[in-house]
């Protein structure tokens, strides 16, 4: 038998409950930095049922009259939750304890300086039609958004905003080529669903949208005949909040770039873009993207780390796909390590709410989007 490694990546949809805790999170975040450009926010959400709490500091200009349930029922209502598949937004309740009011005298200019600890890492490849992302990882966030396309695109399937995906593919020895064996579905639907007819129109979508992303992909094959489950564990009818708690940053693998990458740091979403834990997974992608786009590498892993005190990260580690270590003071002239550096990056990235989604690595989806729009950000848009 061929020698090969296994290689699987999952993805969860915007009405999952932990990815609406990412999302209000980042909700805040960014209507807290519309208000003032170096506004801090740390925050976490948690939500069960029809119950959504905040907790933690937000500190800027205005930040009393932020309008927290507006925020929360706008991020439900965009995930697809309504009266037919509840919780619907008007009837959800907001708790929160959050520390409210400016930032203290002379702390907007600290703004500049970590308050925090924080190793995080980067990566990038070069693979084609992958956003330089791991292929796997690349596959399943496609999946993801095509499956949202469906729900969205055909509303007479009565498919619900929760749901799952992992895939799975066989990579050969050399890393260059994969099959891609099984891909399992679990999706919320209403009880009295025709699971025939559904099960059958998401397989042929899904399968036609892997076909698609396997052309753009060298190397990269769909078994014939290919594994596609649509939920196989069962009826998925209570979803959403009232099928599981939620919590923001908790999906951290997903977020980043999945298993395969040591993820260092901690959640983004719920942090302003002086954070350590944010700033720095951006500065790490944009010198991994670097790496591959300038100085050739076939793939990128870096690794960086600030101290408390600290104005910039400093790179502690670098290295290509076969193991060799890059030269960290030629990486260092590709990017600006300072923290402040990062605090444009949501204004040129596009709506946060979305990037809470589907991702801070690759291009958003939009209401046009096809399955070949989805492209890199550009170095610039990490910088």
């Amino acid at each position: 038998m061929t020698p090969s490694t296994i290689r699987t990546a999952e993805f969860v949809l915007p009405g999952h409950p932990d990815k609406l805790a990412d999302a209000i999170a980042d909700a805040i975040v960014q209507h807290a930095m519309r208000l003032e450009k170096r506004a801090l926010v740390g925050i976490e959400v948690a939500l069960y049922r029809n119950v959504v709490f905040i907790d933690g500091r937000v500190a800027c200009k205005g930040a009393e009259s932020i309008d927290f349930k507006s925020l929360v029922k706008d991020v439900y209502a965009s995930a697809g939750y309504n009266i037919a598949l509840p919780p619907a937004p008007h009837r959800v309740q907001v708790k929160s304890n959050i520390c409210l009011g400016p930032l203290w005298r002379g702390e907007a200019k600290l703004r500049e300086v970590a308050d925090d600890q924080s190793i995080v890492t980067g990566f990038a490849c070069s693979t084609p039609g992958t956003h330089g992302l791991p292929v796997e990882h690349a596959l399943v966030r496609h999946l993801g958004i095509r499956l949202a396309t469906l729900i969205r695109q055909q509303p007479d399937l009565r498919l619900g905003p929760d749901g799952k995906l992992i895939v799975l593919l066989r990579e050969s020895q050399d890393g260059m080529e994969w099959n891609l064996e099984r891909v399992s579905i679990s999706i919320q639907h209403p009880a009295d669903w025709d699971s025939i007819v559904t099960r059958r129109a998401i397989a042929e979508y899904l399968r036609a949208s892997a076909e698609a992303f396997a052309a753009l992909v060298p190397g990269l094959e769909i078994a014939n005949p290919l594994a596609l489950h649509v939920n196989e564990a069962g009826d998925f009818v209570e979803g959403g909040p009232y099928g599981d708690n939620g919590l923001s940053g908790k999906k951290l693998v997903a977020d980043f770039y999945g298993p395969r990458v040591p993820i260092g740091g901690g959640a983004m979403s719920g942090k302003d873009f002086w954070k350590a834990d944010r700033a720095g997974p951006l500065i790490a992608r944009e010198i991994a993207l670097s790496a591959v786009q300038q100085f050739g590498c076939k793939q990128c892993t870096v690794t960086l780390a600030i101290f408390p005190g600290d104005r910039a990260f400093r790179i502690t580690h670098a290295e290509a796909s076969n193991g060799q270590a890059i030269d960290v003071n030629l990486l260092a002239s590709v990017a600006d390590l300072r923290l402040c550096s990062q605090v444009n990056w949501p204004r040129r990235a596009g709506d946060l709410v979305q990037i809470a989604r589907w991702g801070h690595f690759a291009r958003l989806p939009s209401e046009r989007s096809t399955h070949h729009s989805l492209l890199l950000h550009h170095s610039d848009a990490a910088a």
